[in-house]
């Protein structure tokens, strides 16, 4: 616990003094938001109801896609970061020492965490500002809270296995832009219903739009579903056992291997 909770600090200080780049991939998904409410919205929202033209809907549509894309940013920081501790040295450093190994996987992924936890606040925050009226009970706030942990941890898991396997940050950054690119191909911005046929199944099983149509269910009040709600909890305990094991064997690797 000792060495998870220094570990933890290390990363934190790390994202205080080089806040750049946490502020870059947050930037991403406020442009994005901004971007679809305020000049394709009023024909986004027509085109999805069939109705009159009305941004507000609009807005409490594309909100909970949004928050999903600031996780998926947020976890290319942790890629790119993992990778730049595996090109300066440090890794090999803590493989010498007296200290748990996996606490510097932990850390990397508490800090993580604890960061895209503090991205997806200013992305509400900013949705609220421009409209975004949720229709949540305490309880639903609650579990929309533990979807969004649960799918931080699974795709910051990833991102470190990611960042481990990278020979250097840019590597990191360009493996990791899935995360970014799979929102766009989800439920995010349109129904899977509005996609070709032929990409539906594609859309609807991926591991975004489950999460998304969960999000939007409880965030709004509206109907999860079972098969979304099973298929989110599913994607995200698959990822992160899939993440945790990629990760600790790579960095049980030793150099050269």
């Amino acid at each position: 616990m000792r060495d998870n909770l220094t570990m933890l600090r290390r990363n934190l200080l790390h994202a205080r003094r080089y806040p750049s780049l946490t502020l870059n991939l947050l930037l991403t998904p406020v442009i994005l938001l901004l971007l679809f409410v305020y000049i394709f919205g009023n024909v986004m929202s027509a085109g999805i109801t069939g109705g009159p033209a009305d941004r507000g809907e609009y807005i409490a549509y594309i909100v909970p896609g949004i928050l999903l894309m600031t996780i998926g940013g947020t976890a290319i920081g942790t890629a790119v970061s993992v990778a730049s501790d595996m090109t300066e040295g440090i890794i090999a450093r803590f493989r010498t020492m007296a200290i748990s190994r996996a606490s510097v996987l932990i850390g990397h992924v508490l800090g993580s965490v604890i960061q895209t936890l503090l991205a997806l606040a200013v992305v509400l925050g900013v949705g609220l500002a421009i409209g975004f009226r949720p229709n949540a009970t305490p309880l639903e706030w609650l579990a929309a809270a533990g979807l969004l942990a649960l799918v931080s941890v699974a795709l910051i898991w990833i991102a470190v296995g990611m960042g481990l396997v990278s020979p250097n940050p840019e590597g990191a950054s360009n493996l990791a832009l899935p995360l970014m690119v799979l929102p766009l191909l989800s439920s995010a911005f349109v129904p899977v219903d509005a996609m070709p046929g032929w990409f539906q199944p594609v859309a609807e099983y991926q591991p975004f739009s489950p999460a998304i149509e969960t999000l939007r269910g409880l965030l709004m009040g509206s109907e999860i579903g079972t098969k979304n709600a099973l298929l989110t909890v599913g994607w995200c305990l698959g990822l992160t056992v899939l993440g945790y094991l990629w990760s600790k064997a790579r960095f049980n690797d030793e150099p050269g291997s």
